[in-house]
């Protein structure tokens, strides 16, 4: 049987951890998130625009697909630890607001293999934005919680930003 942190996938064993459900946890991150929009090898990649798109001043309708490091620390050569995989787009008319749907892929230490998945609106020019948790999968299964993302540092010429993740999850 396929097994994630000694935990069975199989249907049957998942309902009888339902029955089973310990203690809720709550657990906390920070990251670094590196959005590589032009380079050499860039981590995200614009997969679809609107006829609109270059027209409007937030963007509206640009889409693009992400495999984005997720690192310890800012520098871009710091400890990898998990992987922000999904989709981005412009989203807004009104201001330059995107509509993030991803999932964060923790690859090493106690989370490895686990995820935290993401849905939510993201306004790129606040300080401070809140997304939530909707779900996840390994140590955080059943997972709801908020992801507060703070721009580190971002180039509008080239598109690329460093974003400072603290995550607070309520899990099993």
């Amino acid at each position: 049987m396929p097994s994630i942190h000694g935990l069975d996938l199989s249907p049957k064993e998942v309902e009888e951890w339902f029955k089973a459900l310990p203690s809720e946890k709550m657990t906390k991150l920070h990251f670094y998130f590196h959005d590589t929009v032009t380079a050499k090898n860039p981590s995200a990649i614009q997969i679809a625009q609107a006829n609109i798109t270059f027209q409007s001043p937030t963007g509206f309708g640009l889409l693009r697909m992400m495999d984005n490091p997720l690192t310890v620390k800012p520098e871009p050569n710091s400890e990898i630890i998990g992987r922000a995989q999904g989709i981005y787009g412009s989203a807004s008319f009104e201001d330059i607001g995107l509509l993030m749907t991803l999932n964060l892929v923790f690859t090493t230490g106690n989370y490895n293999g686990s995820t935290l998945s993401i849905l939510g609106h993201n306004q790129i020019l606040h300080e401070y934005r809140e997304m939530p948790i909707v779900g996840g999968s390994g140590i955080f299964r059943l997972a709801r919680g908020i992801a507060t993302a703070k721009t580190y540092q971002a180039d509008n010429i080239t598109q690329n930003a460093i974003v400072e993740y603290h995550v607070v999850v309520l899990h099993y």
